[in-house]
């Protein structure tokens, strides 16, 4: 099986590779893993059926054109197209819903699955409570306790109060981009201990559920999946 994972940059896509490459292994799924970081989420276009302009390089930007061209080159294979982004400050139900159309409207020979983080991608780092307390035995206990999971609550800024409890005001006064960087390292070193069936993320949670449904697991011999990343 092949797996098209598009995601919205490179330190997101750390945690979302990790996660589904342990849900391949763990369910017996033999797949090699194509991930697509961008740069940004950006915006769907105003037509979809155009094409891109020529320096488009965000995930929304490219997606129709994208699930157009997966369509033509994928159609008659073994594959599953995977969209993960942040919901950000949209809706999520809603985002879905659209995301979800554009995926049936471009890529309607494939088999498609839509992840959205609540808030961001660090609400699935903040679901695995054991993988942060592996990565950061200093970790502030108080502060993850304090955290409602998957809130619209400024999900970053509530990272790095865990996970830097000494330093975290400074930081989240330093902004972009110089955040990026940080937000990189925290997913990179967190993502080593990340195990699918300890995270208690809701929107994860769903995500897992209709991967697997997607790719109508239990069969096949457990194999570790080939990872291939390249940024859009």
């Amino acid at each position: 099986m092949r797996i098209e994972i598009l995601t919205e940059d490179k330190s997101g896509s750390v945690a979302v590779e990790k996660l589904i490459r342990l849900i391949c292994i763990n369910e017996g799924i033999d797949a090699d893993l194509y991930v697509r970081p961008h740069r940004g989420c950006g915006s769907l276009p105003q037509n979809w059926s155009e094409k891109p302009h020529r320096f488009a390089s965000s995930l929304l930007e490219l997606l129709p054109a994208k699930c157009r061209a997966y369509n033509d080159a994928l159609k008659n294979t073994d594959s599953v197209l995977i969209v993960v982004m942040d919901s950000d400050d949209n809706d999520p139900e809603e985002l879905k819903k659209q995301l979800s159309l554009v995926c049936n409207k471009y890529a309607p020979d494939l088999k498609s699955v839509i992840g959205l983080c609540v808030e961001e991608v660090e609400s699935w780092l903040l679901g695995d409570h054991e993988a942060i307390a592996c990565a950061y035995p200093d970790y502030d206990k108080k502060a993850l306790e304090e955290y409602t999971q998957d809130s619209v609550c400024g999900t970053w800024e509530a990272l790095c109060k865990v996970v830097c409890p000494d330093t975290y005001d400074r930081i989240i006064d330093i902004g972009y981009p110089a955040i990026g960087e940080y937000k990189a390292r925290w997913s990179k070193s967190i993502s080593r201990y990340l195990k699918p069936e300890n995270n208690v993320s809701p929107s994860f949670k769903a995500f897992r559920k209709s991967f697997l449904y997607a790719v109508k697991m239990g069969s096949g011999s457990v194999k570790k999946p080939k990872v291939h990343t390249r940024t859009f």
